[in-house]
C-alpha cells in the first residue's frame, strides 16, 4: 500500500511540474496553453460534407453511439440519391471499435478516407458528385455484406436473433446431452450395485459349502 501511494504521489509531483513549471515538457507551448486555460478543442468525428447520409454507421455501431440527425436542407448528390441527414458522434458510448470506419461506403467502396473516425476524421476533401459516379470493381460478396448494414436495422435484428437461437439450440443440446450421461451413469451404478450383490453373497456362503459343491 505504501509503495502504491509513493507511486501516486511521485506521478502527480512530476505531472504537476511539466504542466505548470515546463520542467521536462515535451507537450508543444499551443497545448500547454490550451490545458493551462482549459480551452482544449475536441477534434471533429464526422465530416458533414463528405458523407453520403446512408446512416450504414449507425446501423452497425454495437452501442448506438451513433445517431443520424435530419439535415435542414436536403442535398441532391446524384440523380436519385438525396442526402437529407448525417451522423453525430456520441464519445461517451463509443468503444472504439472501428466499425462505423470500416463500413462507411466512401471507404468501403471507393477506397478514400472514411468520413466518420472515433478519433479525428481529418481533413475528408471530397466532391461527391464526381466521385459516385466513377465506376469501381468490387466483389458481389463484399457488396453484399456492406449494404446490408447501409439502410435496413431490421436486418441487424435479424441476424441477432438467429444468433440467440443458435445459442439456445446449442444450450438445449449441452443439457440434453448431460441429461445422458445422467441416466448411463445410473444405470452403470445399478449394473454396479448387482455385482456387488453377487460377489457379496458369494463371499458369504460358507466354505464347506463350496467344497462339497466341487465335489459332485
Amino acid at each position: 500500500m505504501k509503495n502504491l501511494l509513493r507511486i501516486m504521489l511521485e506521478g502527480a509531483y512530476g505531472n504537476f511540474k511539466k504542466i505548470f513549471f515546463h520542467s521536462e515538457c515535451l507537450t508543444d507551448m499551443e497545448l500547454r496553453n490550451d490545458i493551462l486555460t482549459a480551452n482544449v478543442k475536441t477534434t471533429d468525428k464526422v465530416s458533414k460534407n463528405a458523407c453520403v447520409g446512408c446512416g450504414g454507421c449507425a446501423n452497425v455501431c454495437p452501442t448506438g453511439a451513433v445517431s443520424m440527425e435530419k439535415l435542414e436542407t436536403p442535398e441532391e448528390l446524384i440523380k436519385g440519391w438525396i442526402k437529407d441527414e448525417v451522423p453525430k458522434l456520441n464519445s461517451e458510448k463509443c468503444i472504439f471499435c472501428y466499425y462505423c470506419h470500416d463500413f462507411c461506403p466512401i471507404y468501403a467502396l471507393f477506397g478514400e478516407n472514411a468520413t466518420i473516425h472515433p478519433n479525428d476524421v481529418g481533413n475528408v476533401d471530397i466532391k461527391l458528385g464526381e466521385l459516385m459516379n466513377v465506376p469501381f470493381k468490387i466483389s458481389n460478396d463484399k457488396l453484399a455484406f456492406i449494404s446490408q448494414f447501409l439502410s435496413d436495422k431490421t436486418l441487424l435484428n435479424n441476424n441477432t436473433s438467429a444468433i440467440n437461437n443458435l445459442n439456445n439450440n446449442t444450450d438445449n443440446n449441452i443439457d440434453n446431452n448431460n441429461n445422458t450421461d445422467s441416466n448411463n451413469n445410473t444405470d452403470n451404478n445399478v449394473d454396479n450395485n448387482i455385482d456387488n450383490n453377487i460377489n457379496d453373497n458369494y463371499n458369504n456362503i460358507p466354505t464347506n459349502d463350496l467344497e462339497n459343491s466341487g465335489d459332485k
